[in-house]
């Protein structure tokens, strides 16, 4: 008798218990209740709210509750679409385009990216000061390329969706597709008062990050050029084989070529200045209190020495822009073309559960003279060499390049 008034009291208290969570989380729907053989089970699985905020989720869940019962098409009311909807919607909040919440299809694709391969027309994507959908750089040889898309130029549309307000990964998403599928760009180019449509026909972009060839002055003198075209994930190896061929091959001079190079990690760019500077500040970076902490060049350079050019244009971006302001604050370098695209932002990317992923905007980089890029309206070249316009839609002639035959020229 008096174990069964035990347990009786036991259960009692149990529900008790259960019946003030309830009401403790009235309204935040972070409790999940079951029953097992008449066993109560109780499940908390979200995390308390931050304690600077102060927020009735009550809302939130009413607004779930009201699509759940009442819109129209109820196929279309997918928990996890709602769910990352939310998500995403929080993030772009925020205003800043480059602080993004990707879904798994787009965190795969950035992945891709980065890593070198993928399917799409080649054009590396971000956004002017008035946050419209702008073209950084097209990849060199790639559909958008040999179309005649150019860097700088507005995206509009992408198969008759207007881009206002379109954050990156829909875009992104949008724009790759499968090997052979064609995609439609409304361009709006600077000086023409209409958009123009481009018909692309995706392939597969493979980009090698780094290339070397050679070039001769008039005088003979033997010259490296280098095409860095990203920061991925095989910057630094292909980087190390070009500076071991560049040595093997004695040359008496490098150019650097970061036009339309749209940036990537910031940690192949302080590689990639480590290898023309002997010590020092490499890059700054500052943080949402004002506090500047520098990276330090990291380790010694084989080309310390050389005569270096760098050639920039307004496709030269973020991590481009980090090598050529640093290389020309600590006067290592001639900046030689047009100004730089001016993005001087740093995003950290996270991996989040169930193959999601966020980019967050953590702080500023400088140049080592405390420079921001973003205030400046990007770099400018120690010497302008402004490229001929192109006609309308016809890619410039690729074998003229005043900009590479001015740092030949200079190199005498």
């Amino acid at each position: 008798m008096k174990d069964t008034l035990k347990n009786i009291n036991i259960k009692f208290l149990l529900v008790v218990f259960i019946a003030f969570l309830l009401g403790l989380q009235l309204g935040r729907r972070d409790v999940i209740l079951s029953w097992h053989n008449y066993n109560p089970a109780l499940s908390i699985i979200n995390k308390e709210a931050p304690k600077y905020f102060s927020i009735d989720f009550g809302l939130f869940w009413r607004t779930w509750d009201l699509l759940s019962k009442e819109y129209i098409d109820k196929k279309a009311l997918d928990p996890q679409k709602l769910f990352y909807g939310a998500i995403s919607g929080m993030v772009a909040s925020l205003g800043d385009p480059y602080t993004v919440f990707l879904v798994p299809e787009a965190q795969k694709s950035t992945r891709e990216d980065l890593g070198g391969s993928f399917d799409g027309v080649g054009i590396e994507l971000g956004f002017n000061p008035e946050k419209r959908l702008v073209v950084i750089a097209p990849l060199s040889k790639t559909p958008a390329d040999k179309a005649g898309i150019l860097a700088g130029d507005l995206i509009t549309k992408i198969d008759s969706k207007d881009t206002t307000g379109m954050n990156l990964p829909d875009a992104v998403k949008l724009i790759r597709g499968l090997k052979g599928t064609a995609v439609n760009l409304d361009i709006l180019r600077a000086g023409l008062s209409e958009p123009k449509t481009y018909t692309l026909t995706r392939d597969t972009i493979i980009v090698k990050s780094v290339e070397v060839s050679f070039k001769d002055t008039k005088s003979r003198k033997k010259v490296a050029l280098i095409k860095l075209s990203r920061f991925g994930e095989r910057t630094n190896d292909e980087w190390n084989s070009a500076v071991a061929e560049i040595l093997s091959a004695k040359a008496q001079a490098v150019i650097l070529d970061v036009r339309n190079n749209p940036g990537g990690f910031l940690e192949s760019a302080v590689f990639i200045v480590s290898e023309f500077l002997d010590g020092g500040d490499a890059v700054l970076q500052e943080s949402n209190d004002g506090v500047k902490i520098p990276y330090k060049v990291n380790r010694a350079g084989k080309l310390l020495n050389i005569p270096l050019e760098v050639l920039i244009n307004k496709g030269s971006a973020s991590a481009s822009e980090i090598v050529a302001g640093s290389l020309q604050d600590r006067k290592r370098a001639v900046l030689i073309g047009e100004k730089s695209f001016g993005k001087g932002t740093i995003q950290q990317a996270q991996e989040l559960e169930n193959g999601t992923g966020i980019h967050i905007t953590v702080a500023k980089w400088l140049t080592p003279n405390s420079r921001w890029v973003n205030e400046l309206g990007g770099l400018s070249p120690d010497v302008l060499v402004e490229l001929p316009k192109a006609s309308e839609g016809q890619p410039l002639d690729s074998a003229k390049d005043p900009q590479l035959d001015k740092a030949l020229e200079l190199l005498e």
